[in-house]
Order: structure tokens, then C-alpha cells, then sequence
């Protein structure tokens, strides 16, 4: 339990990203925004692991297209009564400018503007964690290691092939731990001392000694050249002159027999790709450990209900379902149901994510697809069988074969409009949700 244990220890969740390569998914809301599995936000996987780590002082950093999460922080992470207070809370805070007329410039700089958070907060330690990845992580436990090695800073690292490492911001260590070099996406990644063929990638979370994090973002702050990235400028500057330590995150153990997950779902292809991984059994990641449970708003929605309707049956196998979702004399396989979508009868649904309040007109026939919320599909439609066709009416991604349709056009309300306009809002109560 990290309260109390290690002095003041503050968590900051950077939830201000684009998501740009996630198009059309971040059309209109971040990145930690997007919706996963069902029924979560990505960013609930980072909120997640920090309140079951016992840190539940925690302020989120929003930025681009940031109304949907912050709707989401209101409803679903806030202390209630007793609990809340100077240590209690998880607050978005928005990008307001203290340094200048202009948006946070990187990572690095969006700490920099909220510096006087941490001194407000008196914090000893910081924990910069990102919001956009898939992951379970006990924070206590590299905590620990960070105290214990007398850290300046310490960075978590995943142990990847050195073949894929490239990708990654690469970590060279010591046989201690110890970090002697930071290169973004090098073309010879550092292998790790004892693990030929093995390199450390950084997953982008952090824990700081706090006057050290405060020295170098105030020095970062003021270099015209500095693109003010933690991973690109901050690391590389500060593992010469500072202890810092690399943190092996597959040494972790987690309550409940599980083990640590992490994926950076950056891109269509490896957002799809972990969505299958939850429908595998065994998944690499389960949500259902519940000594480590994924936290999430709960809403008022009736329970999930399969049934054959018009004299078709339905078959229902290896899918993720949230409250609402309705499958009505369909075949759904391998596939994902967010709140209140429904399955019309003679429809054919595999490996597919489906939204939020879509509709799947009868007799559709959907294969590797995403269908964002609030989505009418007309009856007899084909996605994912023909990609030149799926090319000219969606966003057809390469990489994968996915196919993605995006949150129906947000557009101004006229008279002729409104008959559509409340169809369209009808399925969850709004758009960007």
C-alpha cells in the first residue's frame, strides 16, 4: 500500500494526446478516451493500477479533445464522502497556459506548467505514468525498487526482442540496473547484460525523486532546442549526471496469480490485436482478477440478452459483452459488444469490435471490422469481405484488414435535421461518448 509508506507520493497521468494514428477512433476524443473492451476507457487501465497500488493521489493532464474524459473522470473516478480530500482525489486538469499562449509542447512541458501542483501537493516522490496503453502494473513494487536503489529516477522497461526493439525508446543498462543510455528507436538496439537477444524498451512511466524532476524540467523548460519529451530530451540529458535505474517489468507479480500486460495500442492494428488477445482463453490479459480489477463508470443499463427472433437462432461464441448489448437471432463470433448495441436477426458478426448504441441491421454480414458508436449499419450490409469497396465507403487500414467506421459526422441542427439528428442520439444519450 503505497499511502503513507514512502512519504508524499503523487501520481500524474499524461491523458493529453492525439491519438493521430488511431484515426478515425480520436475523430472527436483523445486518445485515453477511446473506448476498450466493452466497457472501458484505456486510460481506466493506467487510473486502475494506481488506486489498486494504494496511490490514489492522482491528477490527470488533459489537452486535445479532452470533454468526453473528463465527462468520464466526473462520473466514475471521483471520492466519495468520507474519502475525499488533500490526499484522496483524481482530478483532470486542463492545459490553462501559465507559461505562455500556447499548448503543452510535449510531456516534459506539460508537467513543467503544472509544477505547482507538486508544490502544493509537497510531493517526495512523482509517479508520471501514460495514459494511453493497455497495462496492469503494481506502482508499489517499483516504487519500492526505486526507493531502494536510491534512485534519482527510474524507468519502467519491457523486455522485448531485439529484432522489434527499434520501435521503441531502447534503455541500455548496467549489470546493476543502472542506465547508461537512452537512444529513441535506434537502429542497434542496446541488448540487455546475461539476456543475449533481449533489449529493454521504456514504457513510458516514470517515478522521479522530486527536486531532481523539478531541476531538469525547469533547465529543459528554458532550451529553445529541447522538443520538451520526456523520452526524447529529459532521459537522455539526465542519466549521465543522476542515478537512474531501469525498472524490469516482467519481474512483476500481481495479486490473484496473474502476471503483468502491457500493449501499446497506438495504432489500428495493435488496438484489434489486443482486443483479440481478451478472447483468447487463457487471455495474457484477463479482466477477471478480482484482487486486481479493472475500474470503470457503472451505469444504469439493463443486462446483456441473447434470444432467436423471426425463426433464426442465435450463436454467441468467444465474445466480450457490456450491459444492454442485445443479440436477436444473430450469429456473433469472436467478438466484441459495447453498451446497448444491438444484433439484428440474420447477422453475422466475427471478429469484430462493435461500439457503443450501434445498430446491426438484419441480415449484415461484418467481418474484422470496428464499428465506432452510435452507428446505424442499414440491412444487408458487407464490411470486411472486399477491400476496395470497404476502401471507398470507410477507413480501410493496410497494416491490418481492419476496417473502421467512424462516429456518424457531428453537424448543426436545422429543422429538415432533427427527425435524424434524435435517431442518432437516441442509442447512450450522445455522440462523443
Amino acid at each position: 500500500m503505497i499511502y503513507g509508506r514512502y512519504g508524499r507520493v503523487l501520481g500524474i497521468v499524461l491523458a493529453g494526446g492525439r491519438g493521430e494514428r488511431l484515426m478515425p477512433l480520436t475523430k472527436y476524443r483523445s486518445k485515453p478516451a477511446v473506448p476498450f473492451a466493452a466497457k472501458y476507457r484505456i486510460i481506466d487501465f493506467a487510473l486502475s493500477n494506481m488506486v489498486n497500488s494504494g496511490l490514489f493521489s492522482i491528477y490527470v493532464l488533459v489537452q486535445f479533445k479532452s470533454q468526453s474524459l473528463t465527462e468520464h473522470i466526473e462520473r466514475g473516478w471521483q471520492f466519495g464522502g468520507a474519502m475525499r480530500g488533500r490526499d484522496f482525489f483524481v482530478t483532470s486538469v486542463p492545459a490553462q497556459m501559465w507559461m505562455g499562449t500556447h499548448w503543452y509542447k510535449g510531456t516534459a512541458d506539460a508537467v513543467l506548467q503544472n509544477l505547482h501542483l507538486i508544490t502544493l501537493f509537497d510531493a517526495d516522490h512523482v509517479c508520471i505514468f501514460a495514459a494511453d496503453h493497455i497495462y496492469k502494473m503494481d506502482l508499489e513494487q517499483m516504487l519500492q525498487f526505486h526507493i531502494d536503489g536510491n534512485a534519482d529516477a527510474t524507468v519502467a522497461a519491457n523486455v522485448v526482442p531485439v529484432a522489434e526493439a527499434s520501435a521503441f525508446g531502447c534503455i541500455g543498462v548496467d549489470p546493476h540496473q543502472r542506465i547508461t543510455s537512452f537512444v529513441e528507436k535506434p537502429a542497434n538496439p542496446p541488448e540487455i547484460p546475461g539476456r543475449p537477444g533481449f533489449s529493454y524498451a521504456s514504457m513510458g512511466n516514470y517515478i522521479f525523486r522530486r527536486q531532481v524532476l523539478e531541476e531538469v524540467l525547469l533547465e529543459d523548460g528554458s532550451d529553445e532546442k529541447s522538443s520538451h519529451d520526456f523520452g526524447k530530451d529529459i532521459l537522455p540529458k539526465l542519466f549521465s549526471r543522476a542515478r537512474l535505474l531501469a525498472y524490469d517489468f516482467p519481474s512483476q507479480t500481481l495479486p490473484g496469480n496473474d502476471r503483468p500486460y502491457w500493449k501499446d495500442v497506438g495504432t489500428i492494428k495493435a488496438y484489434w490485436d489486443a482486443h483479440m488477445d481478451l478472447l483468447q482463453h487463457p487471455s495474457p490479459l484477463t479482466l477477471f482478477n478480482f484482487q486486481w480489477p479493472i475500474r470503470t463508470v457503472s451505469f444504469a443499463d439493463p443486462p446483456g440478452f441473447t434470444y432467436p427472433s423471426q425463426g433464426k437462432n442465435c450463436s454467441v461464441v468467444g465474445a466480450l459483452r457490456a450491459e444492454g448489448s442485445r443479440v436477436m437471432g444473430a450469429v456473433v463470433h469472436r467478438s466484441v459488444l459495447s453498451r446497448n448495441c444491438v444484433i439484428q436477426p440474420g447477422a453475422v458478426v466475427e471478429e469484430s469490435i462493435i461500439g457503443q448504441g450501434v445498430m446491426i441491421g438484419e441480415n449484415c454480414q461484418i467481418r474484422r471490422a470496428i464499428v465506432d458508436a452510435h452507428n446505424v449499419i442499414p440491412p444487408n450490409t458487407v464490411i470486411g469481405y472486399n477491400p476496395e469497396v470497404d476502401a471507398e465507403h470507410y477507413t480501410y487500414d493496410r497494416e491490418s484488414g481492419v476496417v473502421v467506421v467512424s462516429m456518424p459526422t457531428i453537424r448543426l441542427r436545422s429543422p429538415q435535421d432533427a427527425p435524424a439528428m434524435y435517431s442518432l442520439l437516441q442509442p447512450g444519450g450522445g455522440y462523443v461518448d
